[in-house]
């Protein structure tokens, strides 16, 4: 009886935690389902990107230039992609399907880049875990509740970015050859390279491939393979439509008099807006000094931060262990394959983070990585990433506070930054020892 209260004893606080865990996960999934299905009730007019997306599809069809808005129907906003993407659209646009019922879809899709996304822990995945990942996918930071109002095509680069990673990230198993594994893992870098190419300003996320557990060699092939990739859809734009990519280039730099302009300032909730918005509020209109508090708060709250715990953790190797610091940490991610995904993925959600122009609808491709992530966190900084990332802004949401025009959403995508990274600074190896566990 007393060895049997020994093993019981420590049991019950562990049961507990599970319990109270569970019910404030069953909490978080009633507000983001709820937030949700409230703002599809309502009688509002949705999808405006999408219609514009298909209007310039329709545009170039006829003959049109589709980056002038006088020639789109039924819209003020203009074309931003490339414009190869006006031929690789047309699919999507053709028949009115996707106009439709574009809705329920894309909650179908959201709903299979959560099941794609891989888990770096366990070899077998729990379906607590693959539900939490759907849960984050769907709720976390209400990125998804922007790209199903507005339909803007950011849900087609999250299912590519959900099959990159998977591709990626490829647990270690034991006499698996190397090179099928790494002909893999170039496939999702292209993958990674073209989604970024979407959005330009996202270029430098495949840098972080750069931390994942490969020789260096390797590592470089893969971030090269991202960088052609990325650039190749420009090329092909410049080379087979050079009459549209002049008038892609006038519209993005607003330079086409009369109609909206992609401009990296305008209303989002990056740090650059911020540091615009610091400035002038301290009387200061220089351009120089707002990109300078741009990249001293990037790198202050984000950037240099993780590269410390990166580092501090390679130098934690022992001291008989020669070379440069770059050499270690390439032993260390070689030696903690798990960890050193965990990096990789951390690092992706910190360079995204910093992007100079993070609109709502982006926070729906930033919440992938985080759901890669939330996964391992123990039992309080799940409970505070929960409450921080998805809990608060569906609460905002079902109040009807406005979000556009506020910072709600990247304050807290960076407290949710530093709950990973400060999980990380205390347990690097956990990972680790539990994707060693059977």
């Amino acid at each position: 009886m007393t060895d049997a209260a020994r093993w019981l004893g420590p049991s019950a606080p562990a049961a507990r935690r599970g319990i109270w865990l569970s019910c404030l996960i069953a909490l978080t999934a009633l507000f983001v389902f709820g937030n949700l299905a409230d703002y599809a009730l309502l009688d509002l007019r949705y999808g405006w990107d999408l219609l514009v997306n298909c209007a310039a599809v329709d545009a170039h069809q006829a003959g049109l230039d589709p980056y002038f808005v006088k020639n789109l129907k039924g819209t003020n906003f203009s074309y931003p992609y490339l414009p190869v993407t006006l031929d690789v659209f047309r699919p999507l646009c053709a028949g009115g399907l996707l106009v439709d019922h574009y809705m329920g879809l894309y909650f179908v899709l959201a709903v299979l880049c959560g099941l794609l996304l891989p888990g770096l822990g366990r070899t077998r995945p729990r379906a607590r875990d693959v539900a939490l990942r759907v849960l984050c996918v769907l709720g976390a930071f209400v990125g998804f509740e922007w790209v199903h109002v507005s339909g803007n095509f950011a849900i087609l680069s999250g299912v590519l970015t959900a099959i990159a990673l998977m591709l990626l990230l490829r647990a270690p198993t034991a006499g698996v050859p190397e090179e099928p594994g790494l002909a893999l893992r170039l496939a999702g870098a292209a993958l990674l390279g073209l989604v970024m190419s979407f959005k330009l300003v996202f270029f430098l996320v495949p840098a972080a491939l750069y931390l994942l557990p490969l020789p260096r060699g390797r590592k470089l092939l893969l971030i090269a393979v991202a960088a052609f990739s990325f650039v190749l859809p420009i090329v092909i734009s410049r080379l087979f439509y050079p009459d549209l990519f002049a008038s892609w280039l006038l519209a993005i730099g607003g330079r086409i008099p009369g109609q909206h302009a992609v401009d990296l300032v305008e209303i989002n909730p990056s740090l650059l807006l911020l540091a615009q918005n610091l400035m002038h509020h301290a009387g200061i209109e220089s351009r120089p000094a707002v990109l300078a508090t741009y990249a001293l708060a990037a790198f202050a709250l984000v950037l240099v931060p993780f590269a410390l715990s990166v580092l501090r953790v390679a130098a934690s190797r022992p001291a008989r262990e020669a070379g440069s610091r770059w050499s270690q940490l390439d032993r260390w991610l070689m030696d903690h394959p798990r960890a050193a995904m965990r990096i990789a993925v951390l690092a992706m959600f910190a360079l995204y983070l910093c992007s100079p122009r993070l609109k709502e609808y982006a926070f729906f491709e930033l919440a992938l990585y985080a759901a890669i992530l939330v996964v391992d966190l123990p039992a309080r900084p799940l409970a505070a990433f929960l409450g921080i990332g998805l809990i608060a802004p569906a609460l905002i949401s079902l109040t009807r506070t406005t979000l556009e025009g506020t910072f709600v959403l990247l304050v807290a995508a960076l407290i949710c930054f530093w709950i990973l990274l400060l999980d990380f600074r205390a347990e690097p190896k956990r990972l680790e020892m539990e994707g060693a566990s059977p």
